[in-house]
């Protein structure tokens, strides 16, 4: 069990890395897709999983689109959680499909009362297929919607007791939310129940400088940054210990770095 420890984002870079040489590191977590199919980095990760609890983070269920949802993507998502046995299981709040059309990005939902009931209808089905519960990520976001009538966080925050889901909080993802829209983190933590989390991630993030104003950018490319190593102390006073993942998607470094923040969080943790 993964227990309240500081893991990593495993990437294909350093499979072959972690296999060999079995890093000090409590828990990995990898995206569900990569992993579908047998090949070379299939077996890798069957093999890693025998000495390292895992974690399976989904990124294409497209549980906010009201298209239906993909029977064979979620046969897929079964079968690797037969396969893998991990601890945790976990999607994004949000969508990418529409008229059977899949977009390459985790696009935000309108915070309205039907798209709330239609996005946990969707995690119930999952749910349902996988027999078992699934986490939901709040999101980084650019961008609102005219029509959304409920704030961000009391949308998240209302999921577990609608659908029996848990949360994952990202505090990066509020860190940038908030910065972008100027809402306040500390509204988002103090809607959300403790015991509905269940896991943290950090990850970095890059500024544009607009015109119209900067903008933070959810790209996962470099450390954590100070602001949101704070907030994480601020989280984790607030909600208590979690298993806390280090996120790296572009830009990535050796597995020492990973593991280097992995470090970071752990003594937080440990506080």
């Amino acid at each position: 069990m993964m227990l309240n420890n500081a893991g990593i984002g495993l990437r294909y870079q350093h499979l072959s890395q972690v296999l060999e040489q079995q890093p000090d590191v409590a828990w990995l977590e990898v995206h569900s897709e990569n992993f579908f199919y047998d090949n070379v980095a299939t077996l890798q990760l069957e093999e890693i999983s025998e000495n390292y609890p895992i974690s399976l983070h989904t990124i294409g269920l497209s549980l906010g689109s009201h298209d239906k949802l993909d029977q064979k993507h979620l046969q897929n998502l079964v079968a690797a959680v037969a396969r893998f046995k991990p601890d945790l299981i976990s999607d994004h709040l949000s969508w990418s499909n529409v008229n059977g059309n899949s977009l390459n990005d985790l696009l935000p939902v309108p915070y309205t009362q039907e798209s709330l009931n239609n996005f946990a209808d969707k995690v119930k089905q999952v749910q349902d297929a996988l027999g078992r519960q699934i986490l939901i990520e709040n999101p980084s976001s650019y961008l609102q919607f005219k029509d959304s009538n409920i704030s961000e966080w009391e949308f998240f925050a209302s999921l577990p007791q609608l659908c029996g889901c848990g949360l994952l909080l990202d505090v990066n993802n509020i860190f940038v939310s908030c910065f972008n829209h100027n809402y306040q983190p500390q509204d988002y933590l103090n809607a959300i129940d403790k015991d509905d989390v269940f896991e943290i991630h950090l990850a970095g993030h890059s500024k544009k400088i607009l015109q119209q104003g900067d903008l933070l950018i959810d790209d996962h490319s470099e450390r954590v940054s100070r602001e949101v190593w704070d907030l994480y102390q601020t989280t984790l006073e607030q909600i208590g210990n979690k298993p806390t993942l280090i996120e790296w998607d572009t830009n990535i470094p050796d597995l020492s770095v990973l593991l280097d923040e992995a470090k970071q969080a752990q003594r937080f943790l440990d506080a």
